[in-house]
C-alpha cells in the first residue's frame, strides 16, 4: 500500500538537513528564505560549527557571499541549527543528507573511491530514529547505485518503516553558491519510478517550484541523477585540464593561452567557459569526482575509459608541480632560506576552502626545497595552513621529518608577507591582489624580484616597467 506522505498534495512543512558544511548550510538557508512556510533544521555532530552557525555575533563557519544576510533574515525565523538529531528527524517530513563523502585512504578502492561511510552512519540513524515514513534525500555527491544500498540500510529497521530515497545533487560553485541556489541552470531530481519513488520525486518538486521555473526541473531515474553529477564536474575539470594542457605547448612555441582560449571560445560548439588557464583547479569536488569515477569504470570492467578520466588528474598535477619548478629555475635552481611570497591559498576566490586547493601543492614542493614561504589570503586562516601542510608532508612529500613551522609563515599583512622577499606567486584570483600598489612591493623586496602569475589576472607590462621580472601561465617569451 503506498504511504501518503510520498504522494500529498499538501506542501511540505519541516525539513532536515544532516550535515552543516559548504553544501548543507547554504542549500538549507536559501530553501528558508524562498520558503518561509517550511521549518529548515540544520543538523551536525560538531557542537563547534553549530555554535559557529548560531553566533550571536554571526560569524558563520564558511564565507560565501551573500550568505552571511540571508541567515540574518532567516535565523530564528524558519532556519534552525542543532545538534539535536533525534527531534529534527523525527519533526521532518523530508530529510536531506549532505554528509561528507571522502576519497578512501584505506582498503578496497584506496585513492580512488568514494568513502560513504558518514552517508551509511547517517542512514542507520535516521532508521533508528523515525517513527513515520520519511522521504530522505541524496544531496552529498555519491558513487553510483547508493541509494540502493543505503535503501536496504533504511529498511532494515524492525517497525516497517517505509521511505523513499531521492537524489538530489548540488551543482554550485563555490564563491557564488547563493546566486547559484537562487537561479540554478537546472534543480535534477532522481528517483525510483514507481508510484511511490514519482510520488516523492514530485514532493520535492513542489519545494523547488517556490521559486525555480518548473522547465529547469529535471526529473530522472535515481542512477542518471547520481552519475550526472560525477560527469558534470568531470566534463568540467576536463576542459581545465584541456586549457592547461594547451598553456605548456603556448610556453614553449610563443603563443598566448588567454589569445587562444577566446579564439577557440567563440566558436558556439565550444563556448567560453572553463577556459581559464591557470595554476590548476581545486575545491572539494572535482578531483575527488574524477578519481571516483574512474574507480567506477573500473568496477565495471571499463579500464580504457578509467584511464581517459585518471588523465585528467595527471594533467592537473603536472600543471601545479609545472609552476613550482618554474619557480625553482628561474630562482637560479636554488631557494634554500629565500622567503617567497604567497598570494592566495584558497582554491579560488571568495571562499575561504582550501581543499585540493593548488596552493598545497605548490608550497608543498618550494618547502622541500627549503623556501621560506610567507602566506597571505585574506579569508584562509594559520591553523588552516599549517593542517593542510602537514598533511601534505605526511601524504604526498618524500621528507617525511619536514617540520611545517620551519618553512611555511602565514601573515596577516600582503605586505609583511613580501617583505624582504625574492618573489610572489599568485595563486589564488582575490580580486584585492589586483589593488595593491606593487612599486611599493617591490621597494621591500630583494632584487632582482619576481613576480608568478599562477591566475593570469595582473597587469604584467606595468610589472615589467617597476623592474620586476614576470612569469606567467602560458604566454611565451
Amino acid at each position: 500500500m503506498s504511504e501518503s506522505i510520498f504522494h500529498s498534495k499538501e506542501q511540505i512543512k519541516a525539513i532536515c538537513c544532516i550535515g552543516a558544511g559548504y553544501v548543507g548550510g547554504p542549500t538549507m538557508t536559501v530553501i528558508a528564505a524562498k520558503c518561509p512556510h517550511i521549518k529548515v533544521t540544520v543538523v551536525d555532530v560538531s557542537k563547534s560549527r553549530i555554535d559557529a552557525w548560531n553566533s550571536p555575533t554571526y560569524d558563520l563557519p564558511i564565507y560565501e557571499p551573500g550568505l552571511l544576510e540571508l541567515v540574518k533574515e532567516t535565523r530564528g525565523r524558519n532556519l534552525f541549527f542543532s545538534t539535536d538529531l533525534e527531534t529534527a528527524v523525527k519533526e521532518a517530513e523530508m530529510i536531506f543528507v549532505s554528509v561528507n563523502t571522502p576519497t578512501k585512504t584505506v582498503g578496497v578502492g584506496a585513492g580512488k573511491a568514494a568513502d560513504v561511510g558518514y552517508w551509511e552512519s547517517a542512514a542507520r540513524k535516521i532508521s533508528q530514529i523515525v517513527e513515520s515514513p520519511k522521504i530522505v534525500v541524496e544531496k552529498s555527491t555519491v558513487p553510483v547505485r547508493t541509494a540502493e544500498s543505503m535503501a536496504k540500510v533504511l529498511h532494515s529497521n524492525k517497525r516497517g518503516i517505509k521511505f523513499q530515497i531521492l537524489s538530489n545533487p548540488e551543482f554550485l560553485a563555490e564563491g557564488t553558491a547563493i546566486p547559484d541556489l537562487f537561479n540554478p541552470d537546472r534543480v535534477l531530481i532522481g528517483g525510483l519510478q514507481d508510484e511511490d519513488g514519482l510520488g516523492a520525486a514530485n514532493r520535492l518538486v513542489s519545494v523547488y517550484k517556490n521559486w525555480v521555473p518548473g522547465e529547469r526541473i529535471l526529473t530522472t531515474n535515481l542512477w542518471s541523477s547520481e552519475l550526472s553529477k560525477l560527469v558534470a564536474n568531470a566534463f568540467l575539470a576536463q576542459r581545465v585540464s584541456s586549457i592547461n594542457a594547451v598553456s605548456a605547448l603556448c610556453e614553449k612555441s610563443g603563443a598566448n593561452v588567454d589569445e587562444v582560449a577566446r579564439a577557440i571560445g567563440m566558436d558556439t560548439r565550444i563556448g567560453s567557459r572553463f577556459l581559464k588557464s591557470s595554476v590548476g583547479f581545486g575545491g572539494s569536488c572535482f578531483q575527488k569526482d574524477i578519481l571516483n569515477l574512474t574507480y567506477l569504470c573500473e568496477s565495471f570492467g571499463l579500464p580504457e575509459v578509467a584511464h581517459y578520466w585518471e588523465q585528467v588528474i595527471i594533467m592537473n598535477d603536472y600543471q601545479k608541480k609545472r609552476f613550482a619548478m618554474t619557480i625553482i629555475r628561474e630562482l637560479f635552481d636554488n631557494v634554500r632560506g629565500k622567503k617567497i611570497a604567497v598570494y592566495g591559498f584558497a582554491f579560488k576566490k571568495d571562499t575561504g576552502d582550501t581543499r585540493a586547493t593548488p596552493a598545497i601543492d605548490v608550497v608543498g614542493h618550494l618547502m622541500e626545497e627549503q623556501a621560506l614561504v610567507q602566506i597571505y589570503d585574506p579569508k584562509v586562516k594559520s591553523e588552516q595552513i599549517f593542517t593542510d601542510m602537514k598533511a601534505y608532508v605526511v601524504e604526498k612529500s618524500d621528507n617525511k621529518t619536514l617540520k611545517v613551522e620551519d618553512f611555511v609563515f602565514p601573515q596577516t599583512s600582503y605586505l609583511e608577507a613580501a617583505r624582504g622577499a625574492h618573489a610572489i606567486a599568485i595563486l589564488t584570483e582575490w580580486d584585492e591582489f589586483l589593488t595593491y600598489d606593487y612599486k611599493k612591493l617591490y621597494d621591500i623586496m630583494e632584487t632582482p624580484s619576481f613576480i608568478f602569475d599562477g591566475r593570469n589576472i595582473l597587469d604584467h607590462e606595468k610589472l615589467e616597467k617597476i623592474g620586476f621580472k614576470v612569469y606567467s601561465i602560458g604566454r611565451g617569451k
